[in-house]
């Protein structure tokens, strides 16, 4: 599980980093990232969403379960204040762990990647 002061909870927070955030995605999912400097934020904060075309029930909550596992080391690396939305694709909830793991690595670090000028 992640500590209660780094997970999103909100639906506002939520659709602030999806609507204002870099986003980056990969085969199984897809990275909402938002970058911003608020006073009173101690950590990064993550939050999942899995629709229910990933699956039933225990599917969905076994992705949720892996990508909490996967990301909860990766938010000590984002600055505090730091809002991530992962959204899992249909795919994610065949794929092996390792394949998980590479997206969201791949998908954050383009993310974070400053942008190009045009």
């Amino acid at each position: 599980m992640l500590a209660a002061t780094q997970r999103l909870r909100r639906s506002n927070d939520f659709a602030a980093a999806i609507r204002g955030g870099r986003r980056a995605g990969r085969g199984t999912l897809v990275v909402h990232l938002l970058i911003e400097e608020p006073a009173f934020a101690s950590t990064a904060r993550a939050g999942f969403v899995v629709s229910k075309a990933v699956g039933n029930a225990v599917t969905r909550n076994e992705v949720k379960r892996r990508l909490r596992h996967l990301v909860r080391p990766l938010l000590d690396d984002l600055p505090a204040g730091a809002s991530l939305v992962v959204r899992a694709l249909p795919p994610s909830a065949a794929a092996p762990f390792a394949v998980l793991a590479a997206d969201l690595e791949s998908a954050l670090a383009a993310a974070r990647r400053p942008r190009r000028p045009r």
